[in-house]
C-alpha cells in the first residue's frame, strides 16, 4: 500500500520558484533575505518600465530609489502581514489552500498595498499617510492596482507551492529508495552469513572435540580463537558500517582457526597500513573472499599454500587485495560445487552499497593462484553512497 504524506509543504516564498532559490531549506532570516531580494528585483523592474515609458531625463538613482522604499514597504509590511497572521491563529494561512487561502491572501495584498504607498509617498513628499489616502481617485487606482497585484503574488506562490511540494515528494521518494537499498543489502548480507557460518561453526567444533583429547593445547587455542572471531562476526552483523582493521581483525581469527586444522598447509599474512585501518568499509566484505581462497584454491592443492591480505592506495581508490597460491582458476581441482558464487554476491553486494564506484578485479598470482582485487571509493563510505543514490 502506498502512503502518501498528508502533511503540507511550508509557505512557500515567490522565490522559491526558481530552482537556485530552492537550493536552502525555508527559515526565518533566509525568508527575510529572499523578501529583500525580491523587493530589491521589483524596485529594479518597475524603475525600468518606468523610465521606458516616461519621458523623465533625471538619473536612474533618482527613480530607483523612491521606488526601492516604496517596494521594500509594500513587501515587509506582507511578509509580517503573513507572520503576524500564523502567530495570531494558530498557523492557519499556512495550512489553508485553495479558495482560503486566495482570500487570504489577497485581502493582506490589498490592504498592505495603499498602506505600502501611502507610508512611502508621505515620507518622499512630507505630507501624512492620511492626506494621501484622502485623494479618492488615488486611493481607487491603488486598490485596482493592489488587486492585480494581488492575483498575481497568488499565482506566483501558489507555483512556488506546488514546486516546493514536488521538491519534497521527491526528496522522500529518493529517501525511500536508498532506505530500500540499504535494507536489501542488510538481507544480501545475512543471506552470506548464512551461507559462511553453518558448515564453518560444525567443521570447528568438530576439530575441537577431535583434538581435546590427543592435544588438549591445540583445542584450547583453537576455541579461544573461534571465539574472538564470533566476537567479531556478532560485531560486524550489528553495524551498518566497519573499518578495514576490524575486518582485518576478523580474518586473523578466522585464518587462526583454519590454521589449526589445516597445520602447515596453511599460511597467511595480513598487511595492512596504520593509515588505513580507520577506512570505513561494509561489513563481511572481504571474509567470503578468503573463504573462497580456502575452499576453492588452498584445500585442493595438496601440500596447501599462503594467503596474502593487502591494502595500498592507488590514485582515488583503495585497492584490497586477496590472493593465495593454491591450485589456480583453471585446475580442475577448483572446481567445486557453489565456485563463483561467493563472488557474484560481493559484486552484487558492492553495486548496492557503491554503485559503479566500486568494482572487483580477478586476477592469476604469481607464479601461481589467483589474486581478487577490491577497488573501493576513497572519497566516501557506504552509507554516504547509498543516501546520494
Amino acid at each position: 500500500m502506498n502512503h502518501r504524506s498528508t502533511q503540507a509543504p511550508p509557505m512557500a516564498h515567490p522565490l522559491d520558484l526558481m530552482p537556485f532559490f530552492r537550493r536552502w531549506p525555508s527559515s526565518t532570516r533566509r525568508n527575510l533575505l529572499y523578501t529583500l531580494i525580491w523587493n530589491l528585483g521589483l524596485a529594479t523592474v518597475l524603475t525600468a518600465v518606468e523610465m521606458h515609458w516616461s519621458n523623465y531625463e533625471q538619473p536612474v538613482v533618482k527613480h530607483w530609489l523612491p521606488m526601492l522604499l516604496i517596494t521594500n514597504l509594500i513587501g515587509f509590511l506582507i511578509h509580517f502581514g503573513n507572520l503576524l497572521a500564523n502567530a495570531v491563529s494558530g498557523g492557519w494561512p499556512r495550512r489553508a489552500r485553495g479558495l482560503p487561502r486566495m482570500v487570504f491572501s489577497s485581502s493582506l495584498v490589498v490592504v498592505c498595498v495603499p498602506l505600502g504607498l501611502g507610508i512611502g509617498n508621505a515620507l518622499l513628499s512630507g505630507k501624512s499617510v492620511f492626506q494621501f489616502m484622502a485623494n479618492r481617485d488615488a486611493l481607487v487606482q491603488t486598490l485596482v492596482v493592489a488587486a492585480a497585484v494581488a492575483l498575481l503574488m497568488y499565482l506566483v506562490s501558489s507555483s512556488a507551492e506546488r514546486k516546493v511540494a514536488q521538491a519534497m515528494e521527491k526528496a522522500r521518494q529518493q529517501e525511500l529508495i536508498a532506505s530500500s537499498a540499504r535494507m536489501l543489502a542488510e538481507a544480501r548480507l545475512r543471506a552470506l552469513q548464512a551461507q559462511i557460518e553453518p558448515h564453518f561453526l560444525y567443521n570447528t567444533l568438530a576439530n575441537v572435540v577431535s583434538l581435546i583429547g590427543p592435544q588438549p593445547a591445540k583445542a584450547q587455542h583453537m576455541l579461544e580463537r573461534f571465539i574472538d572471531y564470533l566476537r567479531a562476526s556478532l560485531a560486524a552483523s550489528r553495524s551498518e558500517e566497519a573499518t578495514l582493521g576490524s575486518e582485518a581483525r576478523l580474518i586473523a581469527a578466522y585464518l587462526d582457526v583454519l590454521a589449526v586444522r589445516m597445520g602447515e598447509r596453511l599460511r597467511y599474512r595480513i598487511e595492512v597500513p596504520d593509515r588505513l585501518r580507520q577506512f570505513a568499509i561494509a561489513p563481511m566484505l572481504l571474509q567470503p573472499v578468503v573463504e573462497n581462497a580456502i575452499s576453492h584454491g588452498l584445500e585442493p592443492k595438496v601440500e596447501g599454500g599462503e594467503i596474502v591480505v593487502s591494502a595500498v592506495e592507488l590514485g582515488e581508490h583503495l585497492c584490497v587485495q586477496i590472493s593465495d597460491t593454491g591450485v589456480g582458476l583453471g585446475s580442475t581441482m577448483s572446481a567445486k560445487p557453489g565456485g563463483g558464487v561467493g563472488l557474484s554476491n560481493l559484486r552484487e553486494r558492492l553495486r548496492s552499497l557503491y554503485g559503479g564506484a566500486a568494482r572487483v578485479e580477478l586476477l592469476e598470482n604469481q607464479p601461481c593462484g589467483m589474486m581478487v582485487r577490491l577497488m573501493l571509493p576513497l572519497n566516501a563510505s557506504p552509507t554516504s553512497i547509498h543516501s546520494e543514490h
